[in-house]
Order: C-alpha cells, then sequence, then structure tokens
C-alpha cells in the first residue's frame, strides 16, 4: 500500500496537465468562469487578508521552502542516485502539489482570452506607426522631464518611499479608461521583496506570488522605474498572465496617475522599449531619436543600465533561460521577447 501511495500524486500530476492543457484550449470558458469568475474573489479575499502585513508572507514561505529543499538533498545525498526512482517520485510529488496550487491560486489566468482579441486591436505594426509612437513617448518623457527638474539636464530623482509609491500606485487604477475597468484594484497588497538582492542577480524587476496574491518589488533598483513596475505587478493581480499584457496596463495605469512621478516612469518606460524595437527593425534607426532626448533622461538611462550591469552574471542568462522556457510553456510563446511586445499594444490602443 505504501508503494502505491508513492505513485498518487506523480500520477496526478499526468491528469493534471492533460485537464489544464484541455481546458486551456478553451479561453472563453477560463474568461468566463476563472478569470472573471473565480479568480476575482479569490483576490480580493488574499489580497484583504495579507495586504496589511508590512512584510512579504510569500517570501518568507519560500525562503521556508527552499531550507526544506536543502536539507531533504543534504539528508539524501549519498546514495541519491542509487535511490533514483524514490527520490524522483518524492520530486515529482513536490511538482504536483505546487502545480495544483499555482494553477488554481492563479495560473490558470495564462489561458484567458488575449487582451487584443477583447479589446479588438492589432498587435502588429508598422515602421512608420514604430517611429511616431517613439517621437510621441519622446516628446512626453522631455516634457515631464523638465516639469519635474527645471532643467533638462538633471536626472529625475523620486522623493517618495517605496510605501508611498506602492500607496499612489492605486490612484493610476481609478483612473482606467472604460474599456479596461475589469482591471480595476482595491485593496492593495504591494511589498518590497525581501529577496530584492538575489532578484537583482536574476534580472528581475519584480514579481506576483502566486500562492499568496502578493506583488513584490525590487527595491534595489533606480527607484525612477518603481512606479511602472508597480503598476506591472499589479496587473498580474489583477488577473493578468501575459507578460505584455502587464506592461501595457501597467503604462496606462502610470500614465494615468495625476502623479507627475509615475508619468515620468511611465512615458521613459514606454520610449525605453520603443527605441529598442527601433533597432530590432533597423540597427541605427533610434539614433535620431536619441540624440533628441534630454540630457537628463539619458542619465537615468544610463543609471538603470549600470545597475543591471553589475549584476550581469551566469546566473542571470539561466534565470533568462528558465522564465523564457518557463512563459513559453504557458501560452506566452514569444518568452521573454514578450514583454516588448506591449509597443503593438500601446500603438494599436491608440488608435481606437
Amino acid at each position: 500500500y505504501a508503494v502505491k501511495r508513492k505513485f498518487i500524486l506523480p500520477l496526478f500530476l499526468v491528469i493534471q496537465i492533460i485537464v489544464v492543457k484541455t481546458i486551456g484550449l478553451f479561453p472563453d470558458f477560463v474568461e468566463a468562469w476563472y478569470s472573471k469568475g473565480f479568480y476575482p474573489k479569490l483576490g480580493f479575499v488574499s489580497r484583504k487578508a495579507l495586504g496589511w502585513m508590512p512584510f512579504s508572507l510569500g517570501d518568507v514561505i519560500y525562503f521556508i521552502l527552499i531550507l526544506l529543499l536543502f536539507r531533504w538533498i543534504w539528508k539524501h545525498r549519498i546514495g541519491f542516485f542509487k535511490e533514483w526512482k524514490t527520490n524522483g517520485l518524492t520530486i515529482l510529488s513536490w511538482v504536483s502539489v505546487f502545480y495544483f496550487f499555482f494553477h488554481l491560486l492563479w495560473g490558470m489566468n495564462y489561458y484567458r482570452i488575449p487582451l487584443h482579441e477583447k479589446l479588438q486591436i492589432e498587435k502588429e505594426y508598422s515602421a512608420k506607426q514604430l517611429k511616431t509612437f517613439a517621437e510621441k513617448m519622446l516628446l512626453k518623457t522631455n516634457e515631464l522631464q523638465l516639469k519635474i527638474t527645471k532643467n533638462d539636464s538633471i536626472a529625475v530623482i523620486i522623493p517618495y518611499s517605496d510605501k508611498e509609491i506602492y500607496n499612489l500606485a492605486l490612484k493610476g487604477y481609478t483612473n482606467l479608461p472604460i474599456d479596461l475597468n475589469e482591471f480595476h484594484y482595491e485593496d492593495k497588497s504591494i511589498k518590497s521583496s525581501l529577496f530584492s538582492y538575489p532578484l537583482s542577480y536574476m534580472g528581475f524587476g519584480g514579481y506576483l506570488n502566486p500562492f499568496t496574491n502578493e506583488a513584490q518589488v525590487n527595491n534595489l533598483k533606480p527607484k525612477y522605474t518603481s512606479p511602472l513596475t508597480t503598476c506591472h505587478e499589479m496587473a498580474h493581480q489583477t488577473g493578468i498572465g501575459s507578460e505584455s499584457e502587464c506592461n501595457f496596463i501597467g503604462f496606462i495605469t502610470a500614465s494615468k496617475n495625476e502623479d507627475l512621478y509615475f508619468q515620468y516612469s511611465a512615458y521613459s518606460f514606454a520610449l525605453r522599449y520603443a527605441l529598442n524595437n527601433l533597432e530590432v527593425l533597423k540597427e541605427g534607426s533610434s539614433k535620431p531619436f536619441v540624440e533628441k532626448i534630454n540630457a537628463g533622461v539619458l542619465k537615468n538611462f544610463d543609471e538603470n543600465e549600470l545597475f543591471w550591469d553589475q549584476y550581469q552574471t551566469p546566473i542571470n542568462s539561466l534565470f533568462e533561460y528558465f522564465y523564457d522556457n518557463f512563459l513559453k510553456a504557458n501560452q506566452q510563446k514569444d518568452g521573454m521577447e514578450g514583454y516588448s511586445k506591449f509597443v503593438g499594444l500601446a500603438i494599436g490602443y491608440e488608435k481606437l
């Protein structure tokens, strides 16, 4: 009986994968019953229950689980491969449990109807449209930088604490356009990650804990980027799985915020992506735009680049590879490249 019991959870994992992938073939069903039905109620309760805590419970749970994992590996280090069948079944059992709770508590949102289909906008764009968008983002970013600093050569420095940024982020979500109102947000649960240092080496500006529904922000990175990152992670909390869609909603909510620092974070973010996308289309095509960017804005861009460069190690590349494949396994065929796809959504949405 004990031997048979070892196979229950690994077998359940196989069944779960089949069920999840089958349900995923019906995005209308997922949208109606999970993303707009079960999940919003669950998300509201979890944010209400944990949002008041000054630290991330999810990070604490992860830390304990990592310790237990290392303890288990150390305990079974002798003869690990000799007992490969038993140890393999144990690992699959844990994966089965995680797979179940991940999809129950948040993960099914990966299979909902794509936002561009709901808004009936075209994600693809021409080089001309991209240049027009880049020009708009450039003018707006320069205008905001000058309005904030009163000097086009001074970098923007956000004067708020992390907690103040998290509180201010809510205001952008109250100003959502009517056609995006389904992503309204109440009762925040946003925390500075206890793992900000490791996150920097992993190349992450933040993440959503799918088990506790806490939005985690890497508070070591340049602060001028934090408003956009916060709004991005909040978008995940509203039930959006796609990274490009979270970038889009993050951009909309930060740019609609009455606070100038939030607007600057949004437009400078969009400008950076637009310039990168121009380079992808044709090397050197971003140069005419870069030459028109205020020196203060460029200082912010350099600040961001220098920050990430200091954490660039093989660990970063490993996690990028892992996360790229994780996204591709969860309905995001563009993987890490999907982050930049929000430009297409922004261009298409402007035309509505």
